[in-house]
């Protein structure tokens, strides 16, 4: 169990009222909603709070929450380091990406498996299905009702975090939800949550389908360059649909690196654990039990059929036999 009101206390001992407050995140719907409900926590307390995202921001949901709920949003290429004193972290952790590098964090809040983060002031729950949920735990304790916008912010934080709590939910993220339901506006969580696809996004469905492949309940497909690794999330999401998909594995290539998105139904095996140990030594990996993710430098990829790579390294959860999928459509 986790003593909230203590853990808010140490929160607060960390920022005083000259403080300039910049929060550090990788911008998607649980990381814009946390770091909304953390300047919230810090108003009037300190004398700025700010919001920068460390990724170029292209998801069509993403956009659409941003508009819709008015956040302001900071690109860390355009921040001055040296005009802040205190730095937060939420949804993430250092050694997620390069670009935290330059921060030295005073406070990381965040739902994701622990690594080597050090900070004053620590709150890792990795039992959470989203940080939305952890935030809604310190505004309530505070005694703060969130605005609809910020109610609405975190609602839908939790929404795609848990997939509708189809995945690694709590009753803690349950509790939250029934909470914040009470002040969210229903209908901007709809107009943000159908704002999921892009017109241009489109050819890569049409890439996924040529180039897709089956290994027992396993898909797999590669987009080859995309413009944004968002598509393979998109396109793994699409493939869990099909009734008799146990894994959905897409991979692309975006800024020299190979992107791959794990999916699975999270009931055999794990997909974080399995991205991790099988690839993490090219580069980065690792997730939850029912997504994952990896970034892999092209150096370890020379010139290797992108496919026969990944899934013969995936043999661990694959039997040997294969059927490419548009065989199926194109018999």
């Amino acid at each position: 169990m986790f003593n909230t009101i203590e853990i808010i206390k140490n929160f607060y001992t960390q920022f005083s009222s000259n403080d300039n407050v910049l929060i550090v995140i990788n911008a998607d719907p649980d990381a814009i909603a946390s770091s909304m409900a953390v300047k919230r926590l810090l108003w009037h307390k300190v004398a700025s709070v700010s919001i920068s995202n460390i990724n170029v921001i292209k998801r069509p949901d993403n956009l659409a929450m941003i508009k819709l709920l008015g956040v302001n949003l900071l690109y860390t290429d355009d921040v001055n380091v040296n005009n802040y004193n205190r730095f937060v972290m939420v949804d993430s952790q250092p050694n997620h990406s390069e670009s935290f590098a330059k921060y030295n964090f005073d406070a990381i809040i965040d739902h994701h498996p622990l690594t080597d983060a050090n900070a004053p002031f620590m709150d890792i729950r990795i039992n959470y299905g989203a940080t939305s949920s952890i935030m809604t735990e310190y505004l309530i304790e505070s005694q703060i009702n969130p605005s609809p916008k910020l109610a609405t912010a975190l609602f839908y934080g939790i929404k795609t975090d848990t997939r509708n709590f189809e995945r690694n939910a709590t009753i803690d993220d349950v509790k939250a939800f029934q909470f914040l339901f009470k002040y969210a506006n229903l209908h901007l969580a709809k107009k943000i949550e159908h704002a999921d696809i892009r017109l241009d996004f489109l050819k890569y469905f049409k890439i996924a389908l040529d180039t897709m492949c089956m290994k027992g309940k396993k898909i797999f497909a590669h987009l080859g360059e995309v413009q944004n690794p968002d598509v393979c999330v998109i396109i793994a999401d699409f493939f869990m649909r099909i009734i008799s998909v146990q894994w959905s594995i897409v991979s692309g290539v975006y800024e020299e690196k190979l992107i791959i998105i794990f999916r699975n139904d999270g009931i055999r095996k794990n997909a974080g654990k399995i991205a991790k140990t099988l690839f993490d030594q090219y580069g980065s990996a690792g997730g939850h039990k029912s997504m994952a993710r990896a970034e892999i430098f092209l150096k370890y990829i020379d010139n290797k059929n992108v496919l026969e790579w990944i899934t013969s390294k995936m043999e661990i959860i694959t039997p040997k036999k294969s059927t490419p999928l548009k065989s199926i459509f194109n018999p």
